[in-house]
């Protein structure tokens, strides 16, 4: 009887996530469709813009060497989300419980992140090896620090204080106070910030690899392949980077929906 309550339970979710994505799978046929379209009725040149089904073709005809670059350069972005994500939670950390420490930081950290990633990129290559994995992970590492700092620092001071006085006359310590309540708080935002951290990692990566890098790393293969006006490789080179950094996203999404629980967006998903 229970199995019968259950199932059009589960069937109605699974058809509500399946409407989701709807709008957006049509929206990008549409988009795919007035390209392909718009090439051939203006008469555009390949250099300017190929057709996607060329690009879809040299991405197949390419791959044995696509897709090596981009596990190179996605274990780059990788890192530097790893190392810049950590960092900018620890440091969110210390900003919520030292306030005056935290008022030293803060501008130094904003500072940062307002330099130009474009700028930075040959520094970080000139402070360690050009062809190394570490420069292109230091800059991916910078792109994603600010916005997990900012957005976990704002969850962990957005605790109810109700909560945490009731905590308090519990006789709660502040460690538990912290693991109890501001930390649950903090999740949502944390992971809202590391959705745009996985995103901004693999830009760093690519962006750090058009100022030296190895030369099976993705972004030299994209700046090489626009040298030579190889238009359709580039373009398919955009294409694997797009596909990786979808699929960081949707691990971070996936984790989303694995530890924060109790939120209404992940209980209806």
């Amino acid at each position: 009887m229970s199995g019968l309550i259950v199932t059009p339970s589960v069937g109605r979710r699974a058809a509500r996530r399946a409407g989701d994505w709807v709008p957006a799978a049509v929206v990008f046929v549409l988009a795919i469709v007035v390209w392909e379209g718009a090439i051939s009725a203006f008469h555009i040149q390949q250099f300017l813009l190929p057709r996607p089904s060329d690009i879809v073709s040299t991405f197949w005809t390419n791959r044995h060497t696509l897709w090596p670059a981009g596990w190179t350069t996605f274990k780059e972005a990788l890192g530097g989300f790893a190392f810049g994500s950590l960092g900018g939670v620890l440091v969110a950390t210390v900003v919520g419980r030292f306030r005056v420490v935290g008022n030293a930081l803060m501008p130094i950290a904003i500072a940062a992140n307002a330099v130009p990633i474009i700028a930075f990129a040959p520094i970080a290559n000139a402070w360690f090896n050009p062809l190394s994995s570490t420069s292109k992970m230091a800059i991916a590492g910078v792109l994603c620090f600010l916005p997990v700092m900012v957005n976990t620092m704002r969850g962990l001071q957005s605790a109810d204080p109700r909560q945490i006085e009731l905590m308090r006359s519990y006789a709660a310590s502040e460690l538990e106070i912290w693991r109890r309540v501001r930390v649950p708080t903090a999740l949502p935002y944390l992971f809202t910030a590391l959705k745009v951290a996985s995103v901004l990692a693999m830009i760093g990566a690519i962006v750090a690899e058009y100022f030296g890098g190895a030369f099976n790393a993705l972004g030299v293969l994209i700046r090489s392949d626009a040298q030579i006006l190889d238009f359709q490789t580039a373009w398919a080179g955009i294409l694997v980077a797009s596909l990786l950094g979808l699929a960081l996203y949707g691990a971070v999404v996936l984790a989303e929906r694995l530890v924060v629980r109790w939120t209404p967006a992940t209980r209806e998903a």
